[in-house]
């Protein structure tokens, strides 16, 4: 798994030393004893790691010091935290498949889970993920819990959806609950709507999640729309009034958030290759790679007059979706993903593909040249998406007044 690998004899140290390049990677080391267990790390400089771990030491230091244990180095170069950091997770996961997840201390990504095969559907947050081909619908990564707990929270006051956990046994007799009272609930607990009406609403709720609200913002638009042409003004200001409450409910959605089978993407991070950055592609929350992407075309590729797009759809082609990981393999992936994309130093980019699977290729061939020449992101619209585009066009309309 580690592409390199050296004989280590402390009387040889000076010269093993001087073989190692001082740069980023991640590392292995093995002792003659089968039986002993291998040291696994991630540095951003492998020689001055080495050293003070393999080097002569002082008798009397507590340091810890494997110089009279190890008899072999293996390492692999990498260009970025987060190929060391996810290099590291697949040696791990390798060497250690009792106790990696401890040593990497993984947290589960919270995610949306709509409970589609519920006589009732309804929403709620979990961090285990099932079956994507079964018959609930997952939505994510969020940063924490209480930040998905809030969006939903938020998202659901704009429908009639169940909020109770409960499995419903609708009863007539049942008085219902505060929800229902302040008609934010269609009540199927006392059979408050018929079992038609409320699977519509199911699937409103569930068209909002699966376009990051913009179905909702497009409804809301023509409703207001409508009612103006109509002369209905108290009923255009109201639409107009809930589309200005959602905007800054989905000013919390970060781009990543997605419906995990749909989840596809592109990292891009720098490469330790030189004239190269890496790419990560992402497909239903599974990373593969990484990639080392030439950014100067090959002569072969000069002579073809290869665009930079075609380059890059050519390179990731090869790169099949990961079907055979298990459900626990894909939350690991979805962990990794999440402790990069929220961290707030993030290094690299990360660009999404659409619901169509296709990736805005002008974007990512720009991200490669902000990364390769270590340029700071470039920052997009607004995360509210649909109400942003709205607003700005009603802005621009009153400008023009």
């Amino acid at each position: 798994m580690l592409a390199q690998q050296l004989e280590f004899a402390p009387e040889q140290d000076s010269e093993i030393f001087a073989a190692v390049p001082s740069a980023a990677a991640v590392f292995l080391l093995r002792a003659a004893d089968a039986g002993s267990e291998p040291y696994v790390s991630k540095t951003a400089n492998l020689r001055c790691r080495l050293v003070r771990l393999l080097g002569r030491t002082d008798e009397r230091t507590r340091r810890l010091n494997l110089r009279e244990r190890v008899s072999s180095i293996e390492y692999t170069l990498t260009g970025s935290d987060f190929e060391s950091g996810f290099l590291l997770y697949k040696v791990q996961r390798a060497t250690f498949p009792e106790t990696y997840s401890a040593r990497l201390r993984l947290r589960p990504a919270p995610l949306v889970k709509l409970h589609l095969q519920n006589e009732y559907p309804r929403a709620s947050i979990t961090t285990r993920l099932g079956r994507l081909s079964g018959g609930s619908y997952y939505y994510g990564p969020f940063a924490s819990r209480a930040a998905a707990e809030k969006f939903v929270n938020d998202s659901l006051d704009f429908f009639n959806m169940r909020r109770c956990v409960d499995d419903l046994h609708p009863d007539p007799a049942f008085p219902g609950c505060i929800y229902s009272e302040m008609k934010m609930c269609l009540a199927p607990c006392f059979k408050g709507c018929t079992d038609e009406q409320y699977a519509s609403e199911v699937a409103r709720v569930q068209s909002y999640f699966e376009t990051r609200g913009q179905s909702l913002a497009r409804e809301l638009a023509t409703e207001r729309d409508q009612a103006s042409a109509s002369l209905e003004f108290e009923n255009a200001a109201a639409a107009h009034a809930h589309l200005e409450k959602l905007t800054p409910v989905l000013s919390q959605l970060p781009e990543v958030v997605h419906r995990l089978d749909r989840l596809a993407g592109l990292i891009i991070q720098r490469s330790p290759a030189q004239n190269a950055v890496a790419l990560f592609p992402v497909q239903a929350g599974a990373i593969t790679g990484p990639l080392t992407f030439a950014v100067q075309p090959t002569a072969e590729q000069a002579a073809k007059s290869q665009s930079m797009e075609s380059r890059v759809q050519e390179a990731l082609a090869p790169f099949a979706p990961h079907c055979d990981l298990s459900t626990v393999e894909r939350m690991e992936h979805l962990a990794i993903l999440k402790r990069w994309y929220y961290r707030s130093g993030r290094a690299g980019e990360i660009f999404f593909a659409d619901e169509k699977g296709v990736l805005p290729m002008r974007r990512v061939v720009r991200g490669i040249g902000r990364v390769f020449h270590g340029e700071r992101p470039d920052a997009g619209p607004p995360a509210a998406g649909v109400v942003y585009e709205v607003l700005q066009r009603e802005n621009h309309h009153e400008e023009k007044k």
